[in-house]
């Protein structure tokens, strides 16, 4: 009970919190992240994409090819992405559990489903040179890639290899060494990420999804399932678990204990609402389809 009205507090008065340690978020020098493995992916990537959107928009007309609401969405998971790893939410999630939990919410459940509903490569192609194209190409038509991408995007693969990943990292040891280590934060970062568009591509756009908006609905209720009870555990325990992550929270007027909590909070009811709302709208799609092609109606034959 205290942990909720702690969180309550936080996101009703996160400035007033933040003073307690000083976060000052026009110190661009020292508070904002600018390591070029986050910057440089970033810009290289908003580069491509404006780049392809103006090239295919020239030819074809706006909206054509790439709608606006694509690109909206693109720009949005952008905007996302840097807000959680340059901006100081990077630095505070350094000291503070539940801004670096928040920071990693950001990149699995709300950035990594937007660039998958985004479907940015099309518009990547366009922008990219040459070179790049033929690349890709390349690989896109290797059986060995097709068939690993295949296998990986099975929605059963797909959720185990995410959940495994959650749960690898915050395995209390793994979870600490991490921020004793800039290179291995960012791994951390990297594979929360890459987990989970491969989680969202295959329950959103994976082969079968016309046929598998049940299956789908089910893994999102199994991950929400699986990442509640882990913010349940960090919620209840008794005691810190990871003593490195937390061990500067009684400079923002936090225990441990309730910084730690809060982390766990953060992750069970934020972090699973958004997995609820996808599977609710995925079931709004789903009968709306069906009432549209009553299953009778797909073998039906004309008389």
């Amino acid at each position: 009970m205290r942990a909720a009205l702690l969180l309550s507090a936080c996101l009703l008065c996160g400035p007033a919190l933040a003073h307690a340690g000083h976060v000052h978020w026009t110190e661009l020098a020292s508070t904002w992240t600018w390591d070029p493995l986050i910057v440089a992916p970033l810009v290289l990537s908003l580069t491509i994409y404006a780049l392809g959107v103006g090239r295919l928009w020239r030819r074809a007309g706006v909206g054509r090819g790439v709608r606006m609401w694509q690109v909206g969405c693109f720009a949005l998971a952008w905007l996302l992405l840097f807000g959680a790893l340059v901006a100081p939410l990077h630095w505070l999630g350094e000291r503070l559990f539940m801004a670096h939990m928040i920071e990693h919410e950001i990149l699995m459940t709300l950035a990594a489903p937007l660039l998958v509903v985004a479907r940015p490569f099309g518009a990547a192609l366009w922008g990219a040179p040459p070179s790049w194209r033929r690349g890709w190409g390349h690989v896109a038509r290797s059986r060995a890639a097709a068939a690993m991408w295949a296998w990986i995007t099975t929605p059963l693969v797909a959720t185990l290899v995410h959940g495994l990943t959650i749960w690898l990292w915050h395995a209390p040891a793994l979870y600490d060494a991490a921020l004793a280590s800039p290179r291995l934060h960012w791994l951390e970062h990297v594979s929360f990420f890459a987990s989970a568009l491969v989680f969202w591509w295959a329950l959103l756009r994976g082969p079968g999804r016309e046929r598998a908006f049940g299956a789908a609905v089910f893994y999102l209720f199994v991950t929400s399932l699986h990442t509640g009870f882990l913010g349940v555990l960090l919620s209840v325990t008794r005691r810190p678990l990871y003593p490195v992550q937390t061990r500067e929270a009684l400079a923002w007027g936090l225990s441990p204990l309730e910084d730690q909590q809060l982390a766990g909070l953060i992750m069970w009811v934020p972090g699973g609402m958004v997995y609820a709302i996808a599977a609710l709208a995925l079931c709004g799609v789903w009968i709306a389809r069906s009432s549209r092609h009553p299953p009778g109606a797909l073998w039906a034959t004309p008389n």
